[in-house]
């Protein structure tokens, strides 16, 4: 090869280089570029996702008393623990001109965080995104936190604000509420499932909570119904405020929809932290931490007390008394605590059955049938302390059975009450293992509960059982 041609060979590769190290340079360039435009998207979307429905309608929420769904979850888990899933998710409705509103997370708020140090699975409707109504990313987004809270055995905990399926959506939305439903189901008596009304609750949106183990609701600002005050107005022509067809008073001193309500969300938020202090993760799971005497629905059928407490840092489920329809209130809870191996303590003080056309044509049978039903089902220990009464009927109702027409009734009632009226006749019959002094009662059951810890007891195998609803 000439030197000429050498040369001409070197000058080609040296202007071949520096074209392809300009070509380089400026596709780096590029990229710089698209990964910062990228990256700037990606921060404003951010930012747009944390402002939810807008400052003016967060400020609205304020306006209201309530806090917005991110001020929610903030309260509820410990700090800096929550970890967001499908923040940029949008929905996908392309009616009544839903394509030009869209807000980054769509109405709802998912995902997991620790509270109390405890892993937990969240939701929080936002009520600034189209009054927080259900569509069917919103639904996709709960259904996908419930999954894998059932996967990883952590409880799930709802804080609902919602004005019910989202109307642009039609039979899309209502078919989310179908796929929350079944969840709902499958993760019963798997993983603790708690609501907390925070806001409206309305049509559709009712039922999830009611399926879920507990029900909590803020006062003055929270309703359930299936039907507002509008429509019932006309189909029966009753006025009726919100919170006097489904407000917090109504549903916990009434109906016994809701387990208990707090004043505000500040409080409602603090007091669902220390409750799940008292839940296990799920039912493979058994709880450690001190706490106190949490009740459940102390305003509805104050006749019979339910709730948890602490035997020896043991979570126990306390039953206290049975009269009346109260046995609804009492079986839900013996069920919730059968599912997830809670001992229950039972206190009886029980006159009898309370006579009256009233409570035969309520079902007093039927109702007292499913507390029969529920601690016959329960493998779980189960320890009895008679507190007083324990009675087939009252004393006055018995002689006046025994002694129809007979005269000294008042004589004769004492009696029954001096022959009846002791622990004795039980205890030697073997109805009863024994005969304490009040205050040994808490070290006994401690004692008891130390030697059943490893009570191992199944029922015969079946689908399920039929418990008289």
């Amino acid at each position: 090869m000439s030197v000429r041609v050498f040369n001409n060979a070197l000058l080609f590769c040296a202007r071949n280089n520096k074209t392809s190290a300009i070509k380089n340079q400026m596709k780096y360039t590029n990229s710089a570029a698209h990964t910062l435009k990228t990256a700037e998207r990606i921060k404003q979307k951010r930012n747009e996702a944390l402002l939810g429905g807008g400052q003016k309608r967060i400020d609205l929420q304020h306006k209201k008393g309530k806090l917005t769904a991110r001020e929610r979850i903030t309260l509820f888990c410990d700090v800096e623990s929550f970890v967001e899933y499908d923040m940029f998710i949008e929905h996908t409705c392309t009616d009544f001109g839903m394509e030009n509103q869209k807000f980054p997370g769509d109405s709802v708020i998912t995902g997991h965080g620790l509270v109390n140090g405890r892993p937990v699975y969240v939701f929080s409707q936002d009520f600034t995104v189209f009054g927080g109504s259900l569509s069917s990313v919103h639904a996709t987004k709960i259904c996908k936190i419930m999954d894998q809270a059932i996967l990883v055995g952590a409880p799930i905990v709802g804080l609902n604000d919602s004005g019910g399926a989202r109307i642009q959506e039609g039979v899309a939305s209502l078919a989310g509420y179908a796929d929350i439903f079944q969840r709902n189901v499958l993760a019963s008596g798997v993983v603790p499932q708690i609501s907390l009304i925070m806001g409206p609750c309305a049509g559709g949106a009712v039922y999830s909570p009611a399926i879920t183990d507990f029900t909590f609701m803020v006062e003055d600002t929270s309703y359930l119904f299936i039907t507002g005050p509008d429509v019932v107005k006309s189909i029966t022509n009753e006025d009726v405020s919100q919170q006097e067809l489904g407000g917090a008073k109504t549903h916990t001193t009434i109906s016994g929809v809701a387990h208990n309500s707090f004043n505000n969300d500040v409080d409602a938020l603090l007091h669902l932290r220390n409750f799940m202090g008292f839940l296990p993760q799920s039912n493979q799971f058994p709880i450690v931490d001190e706490r106190d005497f949490f009740e459940i629905m102390p305003k509805y059928a104050k006749n019979i007390i339910i709730g948890f407490g602490r035997m020896n840092g043991r979570t126990v489920g306390i039953v206290g008394n049975q009269p009346k329809v109260a046995a609804v209130k009492a079986a839900r809870f013996v069920r919730f605590c059968d599912a997830f191996n809670i001992p229950i303590i039972t206190l009886v003080d029980v006159p009898g059955f309370l006579p009256g056309v009233t409570q035969e044509h309520s079902g007093i049978i039927r109702h007292g049938a499913k507390l029969l039903y529920a601690f016959a089902e329960a493998t779980v220990p189960k320890l009895t302390v008679i507190t007083r009464k324990v009675a087939v009927m009252g004393a006055k109702g018995a002689v006046t059975i025994l002694y129809k027409g007979k005269p000294d009734i008042d004589k004769r009632e004492a009696e029954y009450i001096d022959k009846f009226g002791s622990p004795f006749p039980a205890a030697q019959r073997g109805f009863i293992d024994d005969i304490i002094e009040p205050r040994t009662t808490r070290w006994r059951l401690c004692r008891d509960l130390d030697l059943l810890e490893t009570k191992k007891l199944s029922n015969p195998s079946r689908k399920h059982g039929n418990i008289p609803l």
